[in-house]
């Protein structure tokens, strides 16, 4: 049977919107080479919007009301982090750059897809032996770095490398997948960032089906390039001009070894959705999206951020002449790692968060501070 949410209504997660969340997360979508995911995104996205618009750059909005003069955005980033080929030897090997904040840490062993120009190639992270390593005293055990790390495709010469159509500038992923483990964990190797894009779509979903009319128009924004600098958040923006955004994206759970609470605070997978404190964070805005989650009883968990967000909430906030902007994050352990993990009934009430928050929104809701 499926899970019923807090406020019991229907469980968000059908059989339908899952396979689009497992082919969606399984198919690569770098930094500036999101398209192909985009497309998945927009295919499903269509039936529940009125219409739809892609940038230059790739980021896909949908729009429902597009006609309407106030415009509230709800919004996640497309892409994922990867390589870049920057070398390759004589005798076959790649040498790569960082497409994004890729961890070098996590990369030896890993099998990855090289994106060339005659399609995807296998290829995997070598690293020597720790026979060959540990056995030499007179060398120090080596730890991965960028300049150290390199792949291997079976190729044994640079035109090998060549004719499989590998080019310097290929972009590289890891291979691994979504799956799921015990107790409604999720693992994949970028919900960072689309599990949001698959959030904002099922709001979309659920609007439709429930035939909810909103007093305003809702672009349903899926931004490019965030890894790198908040980018395409930065583009569309400008071109869209909203009156309110609410952004989503994930943070982290703090409850894993090695990572210190009285730094990132206290975040834990299984509990809710996260709201942060900050200055891009709108506070009239945020305590409306508090109140509305006290009202639908969504367990909601704080914490704060300094100077910025790091996610899309700042290009959004300090658009134009400012939009009031309010983040709304889902915990995730093993951020940038091929397994980010994150928990099933946060999915579901981020969604309904998101949801129950712009049923709330009018065009005159009051969010001036004086």
């Amino acid at each position: 049977m499926a899970k019923k949410e807090t406020s019991g209504s229907k469980s968000v997660i059908t059989k339908t919107s899952m396979q689009f969340l497992k082919n969606y997360h399984n198919n690569p979508s770098p930094v500036g080479f999101e398209y192909s995911g985009q497309k998945i995104w927009l295919e499903y996205l269509k039936q529940y919007v009125d219409t739809t618009f892609v940038d230059p750059y790739g980021t896909a909005v949908g729009v429902i009301n597009p006609k309407a003069p106030f415009k509230v955005v709800i919004e996640a980033h497309a892409d994922e982090i990867s390589w870049f080929v920057n070398y390759i030897t004589a005798e076959g090997l790649l040498y790569l750059k960082r497409n994004g904040g890729v961890d070098h840490q996590i990369a030896p062993g890993q099998r990855v897809f090289i994106h060339g120009k005659k399609g995807m190639v296998k290829g995997v992270f070598g690293w020597p032996a720790i026979h060959t390593r540990l056995g030499n005293p007179d060398v120090k055990d080596p730890q991965p770095k960028v300049d150290n790390l390199f792949l291997d495709t079976g190729a044994r010469t640079r035109k090998e490398v060549e004719d499989l159509g590998i080019h310097i500038g290929s972009v590289v992923t890891y291979q691994d997948g979504f799956d799921e483990l015990a107790h409604d964990y999720y693992i994949a190797r970028a919900f960072d960032n689309r599990i949001g894009g698959f959030m904002i779509a099922e709001v979309a979903r659920l609007l439709k089906e429930n035939k909810k009319t909103l007093p305003y128009g809702l672009y349903v924004v899926n931004a490019v390039q965030e890894e790198i600098g908040l980018r395409g958040a930065e583009m569309i923006a400008r071109r869209i001009k909203p009156d309110i955004a609410i952004i989503t994206d994930v943070t982290h759970d703090t409850y894993t070894p090695m990572v210190n609470k009285m730094i990132e605070g206290d975040v834990a997978c299984g509990k809710g959705p996260s709201l942060a404190y900050g200055p891009a964070v709108h506070n009239k805005l945020l305590n409306l999206v508090q109140d509305v989650a006290e009202k639908k009883k969504i367990p909601v968990q704080l914490r704060t951020v300094s100077r910025s967000t790091g996610t899309d909430t700042d290009s959004f906030a300090y658009a134009n002449d400012g939009c009031p902007s309010v983040l709304i994050s889902i915990p995730l352990r093993y951020m940038h790692t091929t397994v980010e993990m994150l928990h099933k009934s946060d999915i579901e009430q981020t969604i309904q968060l998101m949801y129950e928050t712009l049923l709330t929104l009018t065009p005159k809701t009051n969010l001036s501070y004086l």
